[in-house]
């Protein structure tokens, strides 16, 4: 099993990168090949089902199988893909956010998203008016 890693850091509360990270309406201001991605509950808890369709039209559909607010959570499929996202503060206003995926049996290659992504994702969190 192979891991594919990414990190940003994000000039913004480990709280705000959580929460704007974990909402499915957010995912395609900041992964292009995104069109939509919804929830079939909200708040999501472990269990929730996010289902995302790309710009090809086609449907993917991921359990969120770990949730630790504000540090971590899993999106997983049924044949054995994960998606982490983990959260660490480094200060009260800056946060590490680290992208990994991984699949239970073979190699994730090069991963699917790229560090433009997350630049991405860095760009549309740190633009959030503060609170």
């Amino acid at each position: 099993m192979k891991e594919f890693k990414l990190t940003v850091q994000i000039n913004r509360p480990t709280k705000d990168v959580f929460a704007f990270t974990l909402d499915p309406k957010n995912t395609p201001k900041w992964i292009d090949f995104i069109a939509v991605e919804q929830a079939n509950e909200w708040p999501p808890k472990v269990g929730t089902i996010y289902r995302n369709q790309n710009t090809a039209g086609e449907w993917r559909e991921f359990e969120l199988t770990a949730l630790r607010p504000d540090k971590e959570f899993v999106l997983s499929t049924k044949g054995g893909f994960h998606v982490r996202y983990g959260f660490t503060p480094l200060t009260t206003t800056a946060t590490e956010m680290e992208y990994s995926e991984w699949l239970d049996n073979g190699d994730v290659g090069d991963g699917g998203l790229t560090m433009d992504a997350l630049e991405k994702l860095k760009r549309e969190v740190e633009a959030i008016p503060a609170n």
